[in-house]
């Protein structure tokens, strides 16, 4: 090879250029060579300037391949605890024989001349970081383009691929300073001042159900919480009640996602109705409503829901973390807009239904569900706002006897990361499911439900004795706190949330049953 090529290859490489690739459609893709040679100039000249250049960049997000070089080099120098100036550096290039491909020493040396202040350092950061993202949302454009016109190409996996590599693209785009514990102390003194002036110490999204307030003091941000339960016990009307005690909280409604992966928003739809109206969920689905039932469910459940009630429903089967991902960074700066709150409440029924992306096509479940028990608890930790998810018990429990079938951690089902990844489990228990008819004292069990909470990473616990009693009534969908009346039948039509027992020995007197 002769000098003038080798000289024409290392101006390519110095300047960025990969032949054709370095254009796209006509256009040099974004980059800053002169600022990327201002950070490496001053980097050399400023002590421990690296440091806090390696919070935000990594080699490869510099256009200019002679400046990865010189940035690897300068990594290198870090990880050996040795000192990063214009010697150092270029020996470390010899060493691995980079130095020739950056434009020798010289080209080094230049470096220098194009600091204006190391001063600058972090926002030449920025303006680098910034132009590596453009580039990279044109290459995985452009790979997508490529692929959606391959035949073979599967259109629900290019679009999870596409997602997968934009939402990394932004998970790395750049570190968060690390605070000292001073300005953490400010924040936390000015947060127990507040919690002294509640005297109700609900610090997060009210349940509604005071006795599991008094635990939980609400559903705080960025908690991940899990609410298993064996299948027919009730995990989705209580689901739906505690977004409907959200939403139209009286002190403070947020908004509320549901995500149902299982049953349609038509068949959610009128559930909610039922709990607020009263009315049996029979009666509504099946539409056999006299007259009076259809001024009831006008007057009690669809004007205040409508005019009240800020819950969106999103009924798609087999959603990826990807994809619900994608729809609740949508829903927050919708909430943003349209209700001027960051708060909401996020809630998934259930957690088993959900899709992975490789995993399941390997055929590894357990690993599957560990993705999304991950994903769902970094995407509230980036919301910052409560996500509840619904989550099916193994078969294990339905093997024991007695009270020992009462709901375990070990009983979560396909996968211990749930456990792990969980700020908070809760279970569900119902006497009755078991046909269980009384209790030890021989009172009735008809409507009894255990909330158990298992684990509370912030809080205590609330297990056998101490599990919060709600009594359901399923024929409406609603649960309400636990009485010790023996009655168990209520007059449907009375206030929202305000049910009064009715002595009566034959519940199909019942007006609305």
């Amino acid at each position: 090879m002769d000098q003038a090529t080798k000289g024409k290859q290392r101006n390519q490489q110095r300047n960025g250029s990969n032949g054709s690739d370095a254009i796209v459609y006509g256009k040099v893709p974004p980059q800053a060579n002169d600022i990327e040679q201002a950070l490496l100039g001053g980097i050399m000249m400023q002590r421990d300037a690296f440091d806090a250049t390696a919070e935000f960049l990594r080699a490869d997000c510099f256009y200019n391949h002679a400046h990865q070089r010189i940035y690897t080099a300068m990594a290198t120098l870090r990880e050996k605890n040795q000192p990063i100036d214009l010697i150092t550096v270029t020996e470390q290039l010899k060493t691995q024989d980079d130095l020739e491909a950056v434009g020798g020493a010289y080209y080094v040396t230049t470096l220098t001349n194009h600091v204006v202040s190391a001063a600058h350092n972090d926002h030449y950061c920025k303006i680098i970081l910034e132009r590596y993202m453009k580039r990279e949302m044109i290459r995985i454009s452009l790979e997508v383009v490529q692929a959606a016109y391959e035949d073979m190409s599967d259109v629900f996996e290019l679009m999870d691929s596409f997602e997968k590599q934009y939402t990394s693209l932004t998970i790395n785009r750049g570190g968060k300073a690390i605070a000292g514990l001073d300005s953490h102390l400010v924040d936390r003194i000015q947060r127990i001042y507040q919690l002294r002036k509640n005297p109700k110490h609900i610090t997060g999204i009210p349940s509604g159900y005071s006795k599991l307030d008094k635990i939980t003091h609400g559903w705080q941000k960025t908690d991940l919480i899990i609410l298993a339960a064996r299948p027919a016990v009730g995990k989705t009307a209580f689901a739906l009640n505690l977004a409907r005690n959200a939403a139209m909280n009286e002190h403070h409604p947020v908004p509320v996602a549901f995500f149902s992966l299982e049953m349609s928003t038509g068949q959610l739809v009128d559930r909610i109705l039922a709990a607020e109206s009263e009315i049996w969920l029979e009666k509504i689905s099946n539409g056999w409503l006299e007259d009076d039932h259809m001024v009831l469910l006008v007057e009690k459940g669809v004007k205040p829901l409508g005019q009240f009630a800020n819950i969106s429903i999103d009924d798609t089967p087999a959603l990826t973390i990807y994809e619900l991902r994608a729809r609740c960074r949508r829903l927050k700066r919708r909430w943003l807009k349209e209700y001027g709150t960051d708060d909401g409440l996020i809630i998934i029924d259930y957690l088993q239904l959900m899709s992975g992306e490789g995993e399941r096509r390997s055929g590894n479940r357990e690993q599957e569900i560990s993705t999304i028990s991950r994903g769902l608890k970094a995407l509230a930790k980036e919301l910052s706002v409560p996500i509840i998810a619904l989550s099916q018990l193994s078969r294990q429990t339905e093997q024991r006897k007695g009270e020992e079938k009462t709901p375990r951690l070990s009983d979560l089902r396909e996968s211990g990361a749930i456990e792990q990844d969980a700020d908070m489990v809760m279970f569900m228990y119902r006497p009755e499911y078991y046909e269980v008819k009384t209790d030890e004292l021989g009172e009735t069990t008809k409507g009894l439900t255990h909330v158990s909470i298992a684990k509370h990473r912030n809080g205590k616990l609330a297990q056998g004795n101490e599990a919060i009693k709600l009594r359901a009534n399923l024929a409406i969908q609603k649960f309400t706190e636990w009485t010790d009346d023996v009655i168990t039948t209520y007059v449907p039509g009375l206030p929202s949330g305000k049910w009064r027992p009715v002595e009566t020995e034959r519940p199909d007197e019942l007006p609305f049953r």
